[in-house]
């Protein structure tokens, strides 16, 4: 079954899209490459339970397994040595990705307390997007009762765009909510 934001792109927002910016090829309209979703968890060096519920946390989520992340160096004032694992992350490309980022846009946003959109600063430049979430609890995979620690995560939203007023088009098409 073909996920319903990759439909909705192929049926509606290419064509809006080359309108807009009157590309003469469908093949020039950007899309979405990968989302990366990292979640950095400095508690984990005290407690490794807390990766290991981190991971189990993600992998819910994204319906992925992540990797683990370590520290590329040494920072004594963090005690953290090169080597040590200090979180995860998960790269979703595919159906994977458009089932995500429905879930994301639909489901999870609404639910983040005094909600006013995701801000439109939030581009790299080449066509990226970055938010950052301050609870995993907003996602309806996670259940609130067995949570050990609330902690966030980071969400990148990689495009082929090549600049960020197209790719702000094409999340706006998607349903991203903007703040005003």
């Amino acid at each position: 079954m073909v996920p319903r934001l990759k439909e909705k792109y192929r049926k509606e927002i290419i064509e809006k899209i080359k309108k807009e910016f009157s590309y003469k090829n469908s093949m020039q309209v950007p899309r979405l490459d990968k989302i990366v979703i990292n979640m950095g968890m400095g508690e984990a060096i005290d407690n490794k339970k807390l990766l290991e519920a981190a991971i189990d946390e993600m992998t819910l989520i994204s319906g992925q397994k992540p990797i683990r992340t370590k520290a590329k160096k040494s920072v004594a004032s963090f005690k953290v040595r090169k080597g040590m694992e200090i979180g995860c992350k998960v790269t979703l490309r595919g159906d994977r990705m458009y089932e995500f980022l429905d879930r994301f846009i639909n489901i999870a946003l609404p639910r983040v307390r005094d909600f006013r959109g995701v801000s439109k600063d939030s581009f790299d430049g080449r066509g990226n997007f970055a938010v950052g979430i301050k609870e995993q609890i907003i996602f309806p995979e996670i259940d609130y009762d067995k949570v050990e620690k609330v902690h966030g995560m980071d969400i990148v939203i990689c495009t082929t765009a090549k600049t960020d007023e197209e790719a702000k088009k094409l999340l706006e098409y998607f349903g991203m909510p903007y703040s005003k």
